[in-house]
């Protein structure tokens, strides 16, 4: 059970943060980007892999609240 709940929150967020990849560096070009005012020094590949990272990081803090919240709407559910 636990390890099918992992993968409720992993693969989606794994898909989501694929998606976000896509869509911020369509738009946005990592050796224009700047970090506090410095001109960054990692590579455009170094930059898109802590973005993935980071962005799969957040996802999957979201599918994890999500599947928080519904465990225990079905647990009051059940229990009314």
């Amino acid at each position: 059970m636990l390890a099918q709940r992992l993968m409720w929150i992993v693969w989606p967020a794994f898909l989501v943060a694929g998606l976000l990849e896509l869509v911020v560096f369509g738009l946005f070009d990592p050796e224009d980007m700047h970090w506090f005012g410095q001109q960054m020094t990692l590579s455009r590949q170094g930059v898109y892999t802590i973005s993935f990272f980071v962005f799969w990081a957040l996802t999957m803090v979201s599918s994890s609240l999500t599947l928080l919240l519904a465990t225990k709407l079905n647990d009051i559910e059940v229990a009314s």
